[in-house]
């Protein structure tokens, strides 16, 4: 008796630089077990073809224009639980890194693996698994234990600019993110510190020397 047919794996490829997103479409679509139903160039897109394709993995660089893709996973698990995101960019910045696993991605790559790799971080993250790149992996251990009150480095970076007087708009700017991102940071910043409100979270930290001024 035959075995029955699997279906593939249905991908959405969200990248915004179409010669690389049409280089991982080309290469995505050489594995039989795959299906790539959707692409997206900008976060937004991102958030509505998985709300409208549902596909089984969305493969997602975190350098979108109009919506971050930290706030992409965020919007994308609200509204779209079910897919499985696996990052797959050239940033592999310490706060990015741990927002994006703190929304919900279950794998974590940087451009440059071996398409092997990508593969498998795919059929690893449909079948209900994590993946994370070694060197990933190692950054990731490294912040967990050095950070102090658990606050990441853009979250002290946001806190030091707080401290400042400036608003959640004018941090944005500096940081060049947008100003959700930003408040995504300080209500972290809140909670992890016990703080009510930015002033007490300020003062918090300069007692405990999070702060040096």
């Amino acid at each position: 008796m035959a075995d029955e047919p699997v279906d593939p794996i249905r991908i959405v490829v969200a990248d915004d630089h179409p010669v690389v997103r049409d280089g991982l479409v080309a290469v995505l679509t050489t594995q039989a077990d795959f299906d790539v139903v959707g692409e997206a160039a900008t976060g937004t897109e991102a958030v509505q073809r998985s709300v409208d394709l549902r596909p089984d993995v969305l493969l997602l660089d975190l350098e979108l224009p109009e919506i971050d893709g930290v706030e992409v996973i965020r919007q994308i698990r609200g509204r779209a639980p079910d897919a499985r995101i696996v990052v797959f960019t050239a940033f592999d910045r310490d706060e990015q890194i741990l927002g994006a696993l703190r929304e919900g991605a279950v794998g974590y790559l940087l451009k440059g693996a071996a398409r092997d790799e990508v593969f498998r971080a795919i059929r690893i993250a449909h079948s209900g698994g994590t993946l994370i790149e070694p060197v990933v992996a190692s950054k990731l251990l490294r912040q967990v234990r050095s950070a102090p009150d658990g606050l990441s480095p853009r979250e002290l970076e946001v806190l030091e600019l707080v401290a400042t007087g400036l608003t959640n708009r004018q941090v944005a700017q500096r940081l060049f993110v947008t100003e959700r991102t930003v408040k995504f940071h300080v209500s972290a910043i809140l909670a992890k510190l016990g703080a009510a409100n930015r002033t007490e979270a300020v003062g918090i930290a300069r007692e405990r020397g999070v702060l040096s001024s």
